[in-house]
């Protein structure tokens, strides 16, 4: 006894025989594309990839970033960032050229936006100092 799936004239057997009659042509021209030189090429790439990444995963620095970045908090900075570096390619080309001297420095001291970033920058150089001498206070 047959059932409705097995016989040829059945739409969905129909459908799977052109998705396999697809498949092996998608293959087949595959294997016709794979010429010497792109053979070797893909391997020359994907080895370099492999010992890239090999030396990536060594990089103990790097694998400590990582972590970091990884942090939701991390996350909020770095979208801050982006936004902020986003805004400053907009601000400073439509912006007039700096005036230059004394009075000009002081209206731009005055700004809180100004303040902040000195802010942000003295607390991340803290930070920054207060890492690098314990790394160098243990041998790291």
């Amino acid at each position: 006894m047959t059932t409705p799936t097995e016989t040829p004239l059945n739409p969905m057997a129909t459908e799977d025989l052109q998705r396999l009659v697809e498949f092996a042509q998608l293959v087949t021209a595959g294997r016709d594309a794979m010429s010497d030189e792109i053979v070797t090429r893909l391997a020359g790439a994907m080895s370099e990839g492999l010992t890239l990444l090999d030396r990536l995963t060594r990089n103990e620095g790097l694998m400590h970033l990582l972590k970091v970045l990884d942090r939701q908090e991390t996350q909020y900075l770095l979208v801050a960032l982006s936004d902020a570096i986003h805004a400053a390619s907009q601000e400073i080309p439509a912006a007039p050229p700096a005036t230059g001297g004394l009075a000009c420095m002081m209206r731009v001291a005055r700004d809180p936006g100004t303040q902040e970033g000195l802010r942000l920058l003295s607390v991340f150089g803290k930070h920054l100092s207060h890492s690098m001498r314990e790394q160098h206070r243990h041998g790291g």
